[in-house]
């Protein structure tokens, strides 16, 4: 995909967003602009929730079930680890572990650790590895790039 910028001096701001066949990278681009990535359903005990993305510090999966992490509380959630990792990679969200997505917005600080694994101290204190399998492309995605999957 080809993505271009352009700074104005004056007027209002705009995208343009051309396409020759609804992908699931242009679908994900059209509901960012929409505001459309910002919820997800979950569960407290038996009631359906809904989740402010932007409120999750870390998704993970234990025991074949997943679970959304606020600063303030958890819920079941009832869709895959993969299937999250796909939906939030556009809302700045990053598999950190074989069993983990974290929100990079609520890093609040990062050490490297040997074997090539960095400890990411969470905005509410919490610490969250990311193993040596996905540190290099999460350095990778810090200095704006995007990782390999």
């Amino acid at each position: 995909m080809k993505y271009t910028m352009e700074r104005i001096p004056e007027g209002e701001d705009e995208v343009i967003l051309r396409y020759s066949h609804m992908t699931p990278e242009v679908e994900r681009i059209w509901n960012l602009l929409h505001g459309n990535l910002g919820k997800l359903t979950g569960w407290k005990g038996k009631t359906r929730v809904v989740l402010d993305v932007d409120k999750i510090l870390y998704i993970e999966s234990v025991d074949g079930r997943t679970f959304a992490y606020t600063s303030e509380d958890v819920f079941a959630v009832d869709d895959t680890l993969n299937k999250l990792g796909q939906f939030l990679n556009a809302v700045n969200f990053f598999r950190c572990s074989k069993s983990m997505i974290i929100n990079i917005d609520k890093v609040q600080s990062l050490k490297s650790l040997p074997s090539n694994r960095i400890d990411a101290v969470m905005c509410n204190g919490e610490h969250v590895m990311i193993s040596r399998t996905y540190a290099s492309d999460f350095r990778k995605r810090l200095k704006g790039g995007r990782e390999d999957g």
